[in-house]
C-alpha cells in the first residue's frame, strides 16, 4: 500500500508540474480529491484494511492530499506571476495597431437644458437648492396649505410610500419652498429644479415621473409686477427673443392670488398644433406666496411677502425642441438621444 501511496504522489506532483493554465490545476484536484478521485477512493478503502495498516494508509494518504493541495497552490500562484511578467514585457504587442476606439456621449437633453435653466436664475442672484424625492406629508401638503380633502390627496393623483400616509413620492417640487424658508433668513431669492411623481395615465403629454423648477423670492413689498418682470426676464434670455405673456387668475392653494402664465406660441403668428392653434402655449403657474406659507416656514407673513411659481422642465425642452411627446424623455432611445 505504500507503494500505491508513492505512486499516486509522483503521478500526481507531475500533473501539477506540468499544468498550464488554472483548467489543468483544476482537472488534477478532481481526479486525486475529488468524490472519486484516487486519495479519496484510497481513505475510503481504510476500514477494510488489516488494523495494524490502518493508521499508516490514513495518515499517508492524508498528507498526500495535503501535499496534492500545496502544489495546486504554488503551481497557480506561479502561473498568475508568469501572467503578470509577461504582461509588463510587452512581448507580442504591436504599436502600430489602432487603439480601442472610444464613444462619445452626451447629456440629456432635459441635463441640457436644466443647466441652462439654473445658469440664467443665478445670473439674475437665486441660489440652487434641492430636495427630498420621497417626501414627508407635512412638507408636500399641509404646509402649503393644501388640506386634507383636497383631490390631490387621492392616491389616484399620489404614489403614498406607508400605510400611514406619512410618506409621499413628492408631487412637486413646492416643499422645496418650506424647506428654504425654514433654513434661510429672509431675504432671499432660490429655484428648485428636480424630479416629481403623480399616479398619472402615460400618454403624449402626461408621465408618471417628469421634471419641475419651483421658485420663491421672499422679500419686502414683493409685488405681482416683480413676479412678472422675472418671468420675463427669464423668458427672454431662454427664447433668445421678447415674448409677450398674460397673467390669467388660477388656484393654488399655496399662493393667493394665484394665476397662470401664458406665453405667446414662439413657433407661429397663426397658431399650430405646439399651441392648438390659439396662439398661446401655457407656460407655468405662480403667485404672491400665501401668509399661511410663510407662516408655516417660519416667516412673518405681516413683515415679509414673496411669489412663487413652477414651471414643467419638460414643457420647457418640448417647447425649445418642438417635440410632442413626453414619454420620449424616459424612453432611452438613442436615436431619440443623439439628436441632442
Amino acid at each position: 500500500m505504500e507503494d500505491r501511496l508513492n505512486e499516486l504522489r509522483a503521478e500526481a506532483l507531475a500533473r501539477v508540474a506540468a499544468a498550464t493554465d488554472e483548467a489543468a490545476l483544476r482537472a488534477v484536484d478532481k481526479d486525486y480529491n475529488g468524490k472519486e478521485g484516487a486519495v479519496t477512493l484510497l481513505l475510503a478503502s481504510v476500514p477494510g484494511l488489516p488494523p495494524a495498516e490502518r493508521p499508516v494508509v490514513g495518515k499517508g494518504a492524508n498528507v498526500l492530499k495535503r501535499d496534492i493541495q500545496g502544489a495546486i497552490a504554488a503551481r497557480k500562484e506561479a502561473l498568475e506571476q508568469a501572467a503578470v511578467e509577461a504582461e509588463r514585457s510587452g512581448a507580442g504587442f504591436d504599436a502600430t495597431l489602432p487603439g480601442a476606439p472610444q464613444s462619445r456621449g452626451s447629456l440629456h437633453p432635459l441635463t441640457q437644458v436644466r443647466r441652462e435653466v439654473e445658469a440664467i436664475f443665478t445670473s439674475m442672484g437665486y441660489a440652487v437648492l434641492d430636495g427630498p424625492e420621497v417626501e414627508l406629508d407635512y412638507y408636500n401638503f399641509q404646509a402649503l396649505n393644501i388640506p386634507a380633502d383636497h383631490p390631490a390627496r387621492e392616491m389616484q393623483d399620489t404614489f403614498y410610500c406607508d400605510r400611514e400616509g406619512r410618506l409621499v413620492m413628492r408631487t412637486q417640487t413646492s416643499p422645496v419652498q418650506i424647506r428654504a424658508m425654514e433654513r434661510l433668513a429672509p431675504p432671499f431669492r432660490v429655484i428648485a429644479p428636480g424630479r416629481v411623481f403623480r399616479n398619472e395615465e402615460q400618454d403624449a403629454t402626461h408621465e408618471h415621473t417628469f421634471h419641475q423648477v419651483e421658485g420663491l423670492v421672499v422679500g419686502e413689498d414683493i409685488t405681482v409686477g416683480h413676479l412678472s418682470g422675472v418671468l420675463k426676464g427669464f423668458l427672454r434670455r431662454f427664447f433668445l427673443r421678447e415674448l409677450e405673456v398674460r397673467l390669467r387668475p388660477g388656484y393654488f392653494p399655496f399662493v393667493e392670488p394665484g394665476f397662470e402664465l401664458d406665453i405667446r406660441c414662439p413657433f407661429c403668428d397663426d397658431g399650430c398644433r405646439v399651441c392648438k392653434h390659439t396662439r398661446w402655449v401655457e407656460f407655468c403657474g405662480c403667485g404672491m406666496v400665501h401668509p399661511r406659507v410663510l407662516d408655516a416656514g417660519g416667516v412673518d407673513p405681516e413683515a415679509w411677502t414673496g411669489f412663487a411659481f413652477g414651471f414643467g422642465l419638460d414643457r420647457l425642452v418640448m417647447l425649445r425642441y418642438g417635440i410632442d411627446d413626453i414619454r420620449h424623455f424616459m424612453g432611452g432611445d438613442l436615436r431619440f438621444l443623439e439628436q441632442f
